[in-house]
């Protein structure tokens, strides 16, 4: 059985950056696909990135583009997402979760079996 821990929220001012990191335990996810996703009050779970098993691929929610960046240590069994250039809009609480084993990367919210516990974000001046 296999646990998520996310950490890195917080409250930063429009423009700001924060670090959000994903540890895992219980069980490797090295070749597992890893995700990050987001939900505000009031609306659906959504996607924001995703990453394969090697790191190589990955893919961002066109909101994010150019500003967010996720990256793996499958050594020490960590996902991150850098979050540069914050915006009010980016407000939620934001989910790490990953894929059953040999799953690559997803969009889909539905492909991710492992589920972390959410840390808040908000972006207010």
């Amino acid at each position: 059985q296999g646990q998520l821990v996310e950490s890195g929220g917080g409250l930063v001012q429009p423009g700001g950056s924060l670090r959000l990191s994903c540890t895992a335990s219980g069980r490797t996810f090295s070749s597992s696909g890893m995700g990050w996703f987001r939900q505000a009050p009031g609306k659906d779970r959504e996607f924001v990135a995703t990453i394969g098993w090697s790191g190589i691929n990955v893919a961002y929610a066109d909101s994010v583009k150019g500003r967010f960046a996720i990256s793996r240590d499958n050594v020490n069994n960590t996902v991150s997402l850098q979050m540069n250039t914050l915006k009010p809009d980016d407000t939620a609480v934001y989910y790490c979760a990953a894929t059953r084993s040999g799953y690559g990367l997803s969009r889909d919210v539905r492909n991710y079996d492992y589920w972390g516990q959410g840390t808040q974000v908000t972006v207010s001046s």
